[in-house]
């Protein structure tokens, strides 16, 4: 639920800060020549962030709970943005009216939905294939290859419906991971994790080429013709909003998620846990420069003086957040957490609120139960609702949990207890 929160709301909050405050404050330094969708467009770009450079230095052992909640804002930040983006560019500008938050609401969720919904059937049929067929076993280039194109065929579908193709390879991917990743053989595990690795690691060395190349393009800063003044007035603007937008919901959610979660969470997020996070999401990368070229330009070219100052404005972001930004990462998070090792190891090894301990506390209703039996079947169910008022999402968790093992693990695989 933090996660979701981090990624999904957060976006929409940094997003109208930007928005709004573009909006604002462009005109003030001479430069007001956007329409109304660009401006939400913008909200949308610089909204994405780029965590790769915090996941680098921070240690996953030490602290699980912040690595996690980076990376899973990180991932689900980026699908989020990119969904924003494509129900702000259906936007129909002609018809701007009172409804337009609604608007851009019910397309948001048309686009999640049927995008998550497409991901997760592709990725039960893949594990429901590696598991009941014959001909995607026994043999690693099958299996592979069968994952590695039915994650494309996701990807690939989603874009030819006008959906978000990232959402669904994102959520086909972690159906594959839970259900057909135990399905396959060892050597298909080994494989497959070094392969899309090693995929990943050239597409993003890649992007980074052709940021830094395109950088050199002199064209496009020819072509813009603001005053130097101005740009830098524009670049001034748009870094003060995204630090601005990154504590107008991290900080909030944070305490939110201490206050709903008591005491049942043995590692709140700390003030200095939350400074980490707000500073994590600082760093803008490949996705805000993807979405820039594809609302400012065509096909990468761009003859409009006021789109080129976007294009170039986004590019000095970028490498002003990830250099500078990213500099700054280790020294900030060194003072920041300097001895959370033992603190980490020894709050784990007294936690007494295991998985073990719900699902002694949460048992499933069972219909066994006679009539002589239904005075306990009421109190079960009386002290179920209880507790799923008290800790809902560790009560979704539990129920989530038996559900999988009796019922979802047998048919598309994986191992029948955690």
């Amino acid at each position: 639920m933090t996660i979701m929160s981090f990624g999904v709301f957060g976006v929409f909050i940094s997003g109208a800060i930007v928005s709004a405050g573009c909006y604002w404050l462009f005109p003030k330094v001479g430069f007001g020549k956007l329409d109304a969708v660009d401006y939400l467009a913008l909200g949308a770009i610089f909204s994405s962030t780029d965590t790769v450079c915090t996941l680098q230095v921070i240690n996953q052992d030490e602290t699980p709970r912040l690595y996690s909640l980076v990376f899973g804002e990180g991932v689900v930040n980026d699908a989020t943005a990119v969904v924003l983006f494509n129900a702000i560019k259906n936007l129909d500008i002609s018809q701007l009216k009172g409804g337009v938050v609604l608007k851009l609401i019910a397309d948001f969720l048309y686009l999640f939905a049927t995008s998550t919904i497409i991901g997760i059937s592709i990725g039960l049929a893949t594990a429901y294939v590696l598991k009941a067929l014959y001909f995607g076993r026994h043999s690693t280039d099958r299996e592979v290859a069968l994952m590695a194109l039915m994650a494309y065929l996701s990807y690939m579908l989603a874009e030819l419906l006008e959906l978000s193709g990232i959402l669904t390879v994102f959520f086909c991917g972690i159906v594959m991971s839970h259900y057909a990743w135990h399905n396959v053989t060892e050597s298909s595990r080994i494989t497959t994790k070094h392969i899309f690795a090693t995929l990943s690691f050239i597409a993003e060395t890649f992007i980074f080429l052709y940021v830094g190349m395109d950088a050199l393009d002199v064209d496009k800063w020819k072509t813009s013709k603001e005053s130097f003044k101005t740009s830098i007035g524009i670049f001034g603007i748009v870094v003060l909003l995204i630090l601005l937008g990154r504590v107008a919901f991290v900080f909030p959610v944070s305490i939110l998620s201490n206050i709903l979660s008591g005491s049942s969470e043995r590692t709140p997020i700390t003030f200095k846990h939350q400074v980490v996070i707000w500073w994590a999401g600082l760093m803008r990368g490949a996705v805000s420069i993807a979405l820039a070229y594809n609302q400012f330009t065509f096909s990468g070219v761009t003859s409009d003086p006021v789109h080129a100052t976007i294009i170039t404005s986004t590019i000095i972001v970028v490498f002003f957040t990830t250099l500078v930004f990213g500099f700054l990462t280790r020294p900030l998070i060194s003072a920041m957490l300097p001895h959370q090792s033992r603190a980490l190891s020894r709050g784990h090894s007294t936690g007494s609120n295991s998985p073990k301990d719900d699902d002694l506390a949460l048992p499933f209703l069972s219909s066994d139960e006679g009539a002589s039996g239904s005075g306990i079947v009421l109190e079960q169910a009386k002290r179920s609702l209880s507790m799923m008022l008290e800790r809902p999402v560790h009560t979704v968790h539990v129920y989530w949990r038996k559900f999988d093992d009796r019922f979802m693990r047998p048919i598309f695989g994986g191992p029948q207890s955690y």
